[in-house]
């Protein structure tokens, strides 16, 4: 099996905890869960696989702990890398800028070689205005939105887990 590295940006917990709950379902374990301030190259080169999560400020603005670590990953050959992404929003407060933190990772790294994974993610049964994250129709990554909509956060962490097993 792959080795896997999650990252994730965080400023209130919420980013946080869903890495953790997705290290549960990928079977990861919390020496391999980071924040992205401690990104470096050498640890991404550590892993084959590199789940990468953040959530969105201000008006669709990527959250701050990425601000360094996107320029590391953007300054990396990652040809041989699968790249999976998550997102945090609020689909109601902030509607129109729903995950586009994620929208913003992918946008920054699909150019550098990488081969994104679990990025075909259907957008039936979000309520949302729009969202940089959705490409073709369907989300580069898993979006969550654990404020609204908690009660679908369990099942939607646990079908994408699932999905990306299977690439593995």
């Amino acid at each position: 099996m792959k080795k896997i590295g999650i990252f994730y940006g965080s400023s209130t917990g919420t980013c946080e905890s869903l890495a953790e709950q997705l290290a549960g379902e990928l079977g990861v374990t919390g020496g391999d869960v980071h924040s992205a301030d401690k990104l470096t190259a050498e640890l991404a080169n550590t892993y084959d696989v590199l789940v990468l999560g953040t959530s969105t400020w201000g008006d669709g603005e990527l959250q701050d702990d990425w601000y360094d670590a996107i320029k590391v990953l953007k300054g990396m050959d990652l040809h041989g890398k699968d790249v999976a992404l998550f997102g945090c929003g609020d689909s109601e407060s902030y509607c129109d800028t729903f995950c586009d933190g994620m929208g913003i990772l992918y946008e920054d790294l699909k150019d550098t070689g990488c081969t994104f994974l679990g990025n075909r993610v259907s957008t039936d049964g979000y309520s949302f205005g729009s969202s940089i994250a959705v490409v073709d129709g369907c989300f580069v990554g898993l979006a969550l939105d654990d404020v609204n909509e908690s009660g679908k956060t369990a099942s939607r962490i646990s079908a994408w887990a699932a999905d990306l097993k299977k690439c593995f």
